[in-house]
């Protein structure tokens, strides 16, 4: 079966033989569904557990949209124009808007990826700007003492409105809701803090309960007051599927159990090979965004097999720290061993990656040096093809191989994983 997977912005190809392919596992999309125009515009007018947005606005606020970075796939072009016209109707005026970028800890945009965030048709009508981790205002702190630090532009406003998708997240259970917040708009400090919180077992892929990353996530939110939110699942080709507003914890909720539908995929069995890729750019701009499709996968193969991750990294690892911590290990073990006794922004990238590389092998098909890959334990490919074709080799005549294609959203579960 020749089997093709987003590559950045082009493609890598295999042929697997029949008899060695366990599936490809894809999203269960819903046939026949609305536009994205359709399903922000219902969401809009049907909030989740708040008045709609109109209703809570008053003329003369000031109002902040924070939305997605360009390292996110959230078609904020797509999306800003229908939440402006509902604080139009409000009686707040664009003049009076400012759309916010949350960078999180990840670099800053250039004036034109801020123009393709925004949009031709709101490029210049609308105020824009990146979150400032160097410049925020203290809010409060939660109650397992991450500070609530978040960038003036948003504390400052009268109402906090945040956007963005929702996909599995490796240790907060799921992107979105108050995570444009925290860490979004927060501060360094802030963000090391409820990042240390990965550490516990409850801390992980799929799991909201009990899970205190995403319990100090939105007690952030609350602290910094978000107003409303709008987030949306997107389908594989990055298209919104399904959009949810309202309140920041329910309308979140039910985006949840829709990715669940859509993204959670029973595998029956783990296989001995997983090919994946993250879905292409901006989902595998570098290897610190790549490494989300690399943990999914992790639940799928065998202890001991291999994973082939295609993942383009045209901006390179996309962290100094993330580098650091694997180049200067001398095992991957190394560095589970340095996260358990400090913490560092970055380093919990590494020990991620490492994680993965403890229980199997990692074939890396990126635009990365060979040297660089194999300095972080990867084993740096040219194809897909090549990679697999060794991997084959390795592991037999009768080794079973598994595709996930949309590594960066489909969660694969087994009776072993949950």
């Amino acid at each position: 079966m020749k089997i093709e997977l987003k590559y950045g912005e082009g493609i890598q190809i295999a042929e697997i033989p029949d008899k060695h392919l366990k599936g490809v596992l894809l999203p269960e999309e819903e046939q026949g569904r609305r536009t994205e125009e359709e399903e922000i515009a219902d969401a809009l007018e049907y909030p989740i557990g708040t008045e709609r947005l109109r209703d809570l606005v008053q003329p003369g606020h000031r109002a902040v949209i924070i939305t997605s970075d360009i390292t996110r796939p959230f078609p904020s072009a797509t999306v800003l124009p229908f939440v402006l016209r509902e604080l139009e109707a409000g009686g707040i005026p664009r003049e009076n808007a400012t759309v916010v970028f949350a960078l999180g800890s990840h670099r800053t945009h250039t004036k034109e990826e801020m123009a393709r965030l925004l949009g031709k048709k709101l490029w210049g009508q609308v105020s824009c700007r990146d979150s400032d981790p160097l410049d925020c205002v203290r809010l409060g702190t939660t109650a397992r003492g991450t500070p609530v630090d978040v960038t003036r532009a948003v504390a400052e406003a009268d109402i906090k409105i945040c956007l963005g998708n929702i996909e599995y997240h490796y240790f907060a259970g799921y992107s979105g809701g108050a995570k444009a917040v925290m860490p979004g708009v927060s501060s360094w400090e802030a963000i090391q803090n409820n990042h240390k919180l990965m550490a516990s077992d409850q801390a992980a892929a799929g799991r909201l309960e009990d899970n205190p990353v995403r319990e100090d996530i939105e007690e952030a939110g609350r602290i910094c007051g978000i107003d409303f939110i709008l987030n949306a699942v997107l389908d594989r080709n990055k298209k919104i599927a399904k959009a949810f507003a309202g309140d920041a914890v329910k309308a979140h909720r039910a985006g949840c159990r829709y990715a669940d539908r859509v993204y959670r995929r029973r595998v029956d069995g783990k296989a001995d090979i997983v090919v994946v890729s993250p879905g292409g750019f901006p989902k595998d701009v570098n290897l610190y965004q790549t490494q989300k499709a690399l943990d999914n996968a992790a639940h799928a193969v065998k202890r001991g097999g291999i994973i082939i991750l295609a993942g383009e990294c045209r901006e390179g690892v996309g962290s100094p720290v993330l580098q650091k911590w694997l180049t200067e290990a001398e095992t991957p073990r190394k560095v589970l061993e340095r996260i358990a006794a400090e913490f560092e922004l970055g380093g919990h990238k590494a020990a991620a990656i490492a994680g993965v590389q403890e229980k199997a092998s990692v074939y890396l098909i990126s635009e990365l040096p060979a040297s660089v890959s194999q300095a972080m334990f990867f084993i740096p490919a040219r194809t897909v093809q090549e990679a697999l074709e060794e991997a084959l080799d390795i592991m037999g005549k009768d080794a079973s191989v598994l595709v996930i294609p949309s590594g960066g959203a489909v969660f694969p579960y087994t009776t072993e994983n949950g």
